[in-house]
């Protein structure tokens, strides 16, 4: 599917040394084209320096080119010129970008390509390689659309002030779909976009709160000081100096590390990142990239935004996600890695296959830990924080986040970022979804909650429930799944 193209355009020029009447010629040029300024034009048309051409407006209509033609004003006529146009208009904006008058690039894909020159890199990891245009996306318009559709009903429904969501392929690190809404509308002649309308999937970095402590419990796997049987006190809170460090949904009690995690324990993943240790802790996360700015072929990209000073309270906190200030992509690329197997692949929006895919990518963990990240995944969705996004036969697996933002230099408990990272199917992972809602409020039927349990879990639920047959996953049914269906349907047809 062409998602963008060039027509071919007219733009009006004069040449002002043959203009035989100014008067008569702003006269007639306004009449016919209204939004034309007649003092600019006036200006325009008069004689200085001895200008032979002028731009009067760049790409008209064919209406407005037949009727200035028409006029027949001696010294006024018209160009042939390209003009670039997005038949998908809003979707997937961010990932396209745009292109200003002269159809250079100015954001996204269009100015990567442009960038590139007349030929693409076709990998980053290999400049030399390069394939002539046009370019095939990643993208996969259909899970694009499902994607975006349900962000902004999510927005909706929830009373966020903004969202956004991405669906990667774990296994080659494609883009199938990237939305942030508010987004815009490349056709629109007035490029001025507002800071709300940026691409906060790439160039905003945030904490995504708890989603981070995969990243901590991949890490002590890894380093071999936890195994799934290790236990962790949380029957008190972590007091660090000053600080003390607490569970949202407080046990108070000794946790088992699955409990860790689905329970989402600040206490258990602190003391987790605590054996570990402050230096191979950042070590880790060096390994993962979290240190470094994510380089796509999207232009704009943030660089993490990490503790000033890493002592022991930063590495307690930034544990948990807490301090810690990443790309939501960044987040989504990291996480498919730990559930891939244990390779990390850069994410491309240019399409590219499996074989080339291995290829480039690094591998950052031991297939056990990969294979146990991937059991406590899928045992968040059967018994922890998300359930809501467990849709019926595709083994969904995932972890919650809700981190509360900086407001004014302070973190606020009434303004916070609900976010969720799932993968399908859990017993080999093909695809992740990231949702991403900022400041979701509590509805009734939430019972005065705003987690991102609430919110983003059942939201990323209705994206895979959409996606998974267009993406050709077959569900499996398991005699539990089988015995849900049939209540389902029977309190439906009960409703009914």
């Amino acid at each position: 599917m062409v998602i963008a193209t060039d027509i071919a355009v007219a733009s009006l020029y004069a040449d002002p040394r043959k203009i035989i009447d100014i008067d008569e010629a702003v006269e007639l040029l306004t009449a016919t084209m209204p939004d034309l300024d007649a003092k600019t034009l006036r200006s325009k048309l008069t004689q200085q320096g001895n200008r032979a051409f002028v731009w009067l407006k760049r790409q008209v209509s064919p209406e407005e080119r037949d009727a200035v033609y028409n006029l027949g004003i001696p010294g006024v006529g018209f160009v042939n010129e390209r003009r670039r146009v997005y038949p998908l208009a809003r979707l997937a904006s961010h990932v396209v970008g745009y292109v200003d008058l002269d159809t250079k690039g100015i954001a996204g894909i269009e100015k990567y390509l442009d960038d590139q020159g007349a030929l693409y890199t076709a990998s980053l990891a290999d400049p030399d390689k390069h394939v002539a245009m046009p370019a095939q996306l990643s993208l996969d318009i259909r899970v694009q659309h499902a994607l975006t559709d349900e962000i902004a009903a999510a927005i909706k429904k929830f009373r966020a002030r903004a969202g956004g969501g991405i669906v990667l392929d774990v296994n080659t690190g494609e883009v199938l779909a990237l939305a942030s809404l508010p987004d815009f509308n490349p056709n629109d002649e007035n490029k001025r976009f507002t800071t709300d309308q940026m691409n906060k999937m790439t160039s905003g970095v945030f904490e995504l709160g708890s989603v981070i402590k995969a990243v901590t419990f991949a890490m002590a796997f890894d380093y071999g000081t936890i195994g799934l049987e290790s236990k962790f006190d949380a029957r008190y809170p972590l007091v660090i100096g000053n600080a003390r460090i607490s569970d949202f949904h407080a046990q108070r009690r000794v946790l088992t590390v699955p409990e860790v995690f689905t329970n989402s324990s600040n206490i258990g993943t602190a003391k987790m990142a605590l054996e570990v240790g402050t230096e191979r802790h950042q070590e880790f996360l060096r390994r993962v990239g979290l240190f470094d700015r994510l380089v796509t072929e999207i232009p704009e990209n943030a660089k993490p935004l990490l503790p000033r000073r890493w002592s022991r309270l930063a590495t307690a906190t930034a544990a948990f996600g807490h301090g810690f200030a990443v790309q939501p992509l960044q987040g989504a690329a990291v996480v498919a890695g730990l559930l891939n197997g244990g390779t990390m692949m850069t994410p491309t929006f240019i399409k590219r296959d499996r074989a080339e895919a291995e290829a480039l990518g690094t591998r950052i963990v031991k297939e056990a830990t990969s294979e146990t990240m991937r059991y406590l995944f899928r045992l968040n969705a059967r018994e922890g924080s998300a359930g809501k996004a467990d849709v019926i036969g595709y083994r969904v697996g995932g972890k919650t986040g809700t981190a509360e933002k900086v407001i004014n230099g302070r973190y606020s408990k009434n303004h916070r970022l609900a976010s969720f990272i799932g993968a399908f199917p859990m017993d080999a992972p093909r695809y992740l979804v990231l949702v991403m809602l900022d400041e979701p409020q509590a509805l009734p039927e939430t019972y005065g909650f705003a987690t991102s349990g609430w919110n983003a879990v059942p939201t990323a639920g209705k994206i895979i429930e959409r996606i998974a047959p267009m993406l050709g996953i077959a569900p499996k049914f398991t005699p539990e799944d089988i015995e849900k269906l049939a209540k389902q349907a029977k309190a439906a047809k009960k409703e009914g």
